[in-house]
């Protein structure tokens, strides 16, 4: 195998383990360090951050002791963070598996970028490939399953990578020994030292898989778009309606990285297809968002595949094994695109301690993505760089057919991925029944207390219910690894779904029910100071032939203070979409039965329905201190069997009723 395939195989498996780390480390620092905003938010961001800075001394230790036993080094760190991760520990344990995991990463990047010069096809292979596996998977991922499957496929994976980083290792040993290139460093036709391309492109390595992972190559963004619904009943998932979207988005950043468009028309394109998906993304459109983000960032990398990075690119030396001073620099380039990655995943996040718009983050690091592309220079033909790796070069049909095969089979398999994990359908009609068993329960976006995504445990405590509540439901955070927690959860109790989101378009709250959805609607609250948006969800149900209103909601109090305005606003949201109708609401309300918040509800004529049980303290989970999660229903209807089962799935525990209709 050519040694630049052999290269771009490895970088490419690589990435792909990278980013399974990154969906373990990522949920393990908010939910273990942070304990889900009980750590201060600068304390979580300095936590964050930290890992990422002390990368930075990597590129000097790549210069000082090579880039072939750093990287072997730490690749095999990586992998065995990676297996031992498999194991579910939990707890402390896997934070620090998955800082340790994720600190060897970075410096693996480092040490490739020293002797990878043209790492845009693996960057491109290894985030499409990892995105087409957390699609076949549901986006459950593999360190979250465990058993035979998750053993098995990761028993495939992480060998892969490290038999190829060995192969790598050997190969730039053979050809250091059989002395250097003729088209090395100082040789060339006209005399000066050839130019390299890979800053730029290694540079944009840490703001690509922010993108992709929140946006372009997120296959839980294509299960939330197909549930957005419609204007007159926003948030009904439609099955079967997010396939086609998802593949075609593999297919079109693939399509954009590998196959490179006319320079002047890719200098604008790409860079304004990326710009427009990142904020359409922000406003809530997410299959266009996701699309044209997909095809913009496919590009810009593409862009970035030249064979020089401006006029200091003369500095860097070609050749193969190459960890002079071009590999310093693109070492540094790839540990600096990195901290972007870190500093805007972080920004992302602590809006919703600190309360200012986080918006902006995707945005901005889209807009860098767009400069550093469309000031790359032109790429010269191979003929004219000279810089070529040694050994024999495939004729231009045998490399076209090749990328179109790959290119091919990722689409399908995106296209299976998505086709094969759809909402349950909606349910028909039934004879109406004399009493239905609710559930409300915020499940900490599917994370226990223990850190790890145990959706299994969620639906053990949600089973039996006909109507379920949920809050602090996730859609494809990337902050907690971007997993589609609602379809997933919805698939293990079979119950179709209705979503509203509240803080961005992927996070909010739903209702899950075995009776047929009629009608919906959603009203953003105003935000009175909070950090966090809310909004309260209404959805109509069909009792056969009996309506019931069914309100879901999670208040944000201002720091400091009762959500005593939204709760208003809620009150009276409920009231008119009810119209009349036996009317059933809760969620997380972060109000206590005596607070003035919970007074707005029974001021409005709705009836507590935990009341018989108090007191029903719901949080923390693991020592129940306070009543913030709330039941209320309209006079007529009767609520009985009223239980707040210990678990420890979520920081809080689920409220469980039967109410009986009049």
């Amino acid at each position: 195998m050519r040694h630049r395939h052999l290269s771009t195989l490895t970088l490419a498996l690589g990435i792909a383990v990278l980013l399974d780390v990154l969906r373990v480390w990522l949920p393990s620092v908010i939910t273990l360090f942070g304990r889900a905003a009980e750590t201060p938010a600068e304390l979580l961001g300095a936590f964050a951050l930290g890992w990422f800075l002390l990368a930075l001394a990597a590129p000097a230790l790549v210069r000082r002791t090579g880039a072939a036993p750093v990287g072997l080094v730490a690749a095999v760190v990586l992998a065995a963070a990676r297996l031992a991760l498999t194991a579910q520990p939990g707890g402390p344990a896997q934070l620090w598996l998955a800082c340790a995991g994720l600190l060897a990463g970075l410096v693996w990047l480092a040490a490739t970028a020293a002797s990878v010069p043209r790492p845009v096809a693996g960057l491109a292979l290894g985030m499409a490939g990892n995105a087409v596996g957390h699609a076949l998977l549901g986006t459950e991922d593999l360190v979250w399953r465990g058993g035979v499957l998750a053993w098995s496929l990761s028993a495939l994976l992480v060998p892969a990578f490290l038999a190829a980083s060995v192969a790598v290792r050997r190969e730039r040993a053979d050809t250091s020994a059989a002395g250097p290139s003729p088209t090395g460093a100082g040789h060339g036709t006209t005399g000066r030292r050839i130019r390299v391309p890979g800053r730029r492109a290694w540079l944009l390595c840490g703001p690509a898989l922010l993108l992709a992972g929140q946006v372009a190559l997120a296959p839980a963004l294509w299960s939330a778009a197909a549930g957005t619904g419609s204007p007159a009943f926003p948030g009904l998932a439609r099955p079967g309606s997010g396939a086609l979207p998802g593949a075609l988005a593999v297919l079109l950043f693939l399509a954009a990285a590998l196959f490179r468009a006319p320079a002047r028309v890719a200098r604008v394109l790409w860079p304004l297809a990326l710009l427009a998906g990142s904020v359409l993304f922000v406003t809530g459109h997410l299959v266009p968002a996701y699309l044209l983000t997909a095809a913009g960032l496919g590009g810009c990398l593409a862009l970035t595949d030249t064979t020089g990075d401006g006029p200091a690119a003369a500095d860097d030396a070609a050749g193969p094994g190459d960890d002079g001073r071009a590999g310093a620099r693109r070492g540094r380039a790839a540990a600096l695109g990195m901290l972007v990655f870190a500093v805007a995943t972080v920004a992302y996040y602590a809006a919703y301690d600190l309360g200012y718009p986080n918006g902006w983050a995707p945005v901005a690091t889209a807009v860098l993505v767009a400069l550093v592309a469309a000031t790359a220079p032109l790429r010269a033909t191979p003929a004219s760089s000279g810089a070529a790796a040694p050994g024999p070069v495939l004729p231009t049909t045998v490399r076209v057919t090749v990328r179109v095969t790959v290119l091919a089979g990722l689409t399908a398999l995106a296209a299976l991925g998505a086709a094969l994990h759809v909402p349950p359908a909606q349910a028909r009609a039934t004879a109406a029944p004399a009493a239905v068993r609710v559930a409300a329960y915020n499940i900490r976006m599917g994370f226990g207390l223990d850190g790890r995504l145990d959706l299994d445990a969620l639906a053990r405590e949600l089973r039996g219910a006909d109507i379920v509540l949920l809050s602090e439901v996730d859609r494809g955070w990337w902050l907690n690894g971007g997993h589609d927690t609602l379809a997933l959860l919805a698939r293990r109790l079979e119950m179709p779904y209705v979503f509203a989101p509240a803080a961005d378009p992927v996070w909010g709250d739903a209702v899950l029910s075995r009776f047929p959805a009629r009608s919906g609607q959603t009203r953003r609250l105003t935000a009175h100071g909070a950090p966090t948006g809310a909004q309260a969800l209404g959805v109509t149900l069909d009792l056969g032939g009996r309506e019931l209103a069914v309100v879901a909601t999670h208040l944000q109090p201002p720091p400091g203070r009762d959500p005593v305005e939204q709760a208003r606003e809620v009150a009276a949201f409920a009231g008119r979409y009810a119209a009349g109708r036996p009317l059933v609401l809760g969620g997380d309300l972060n109000t206590e039965p005596a607070d003035p918040a919970f007074a707005e509800f029974t001021r409005a004529g709705l009836v507590d329905a935990l009341a018989p049980a108090r007191p029903l303290r719901t949080s923390p989970a693991d020592d129940p201190r306070t009543q913030i999660d709330h039941v209320f229903v309209s006079p007529g209807l009767t609520a009985t069997e009223v239980r707040a089962p210990r678990t420890e799935a979520s920081d809080h525990l689920p409220v469980t009723l039967t109410v009986t209709l009049p």
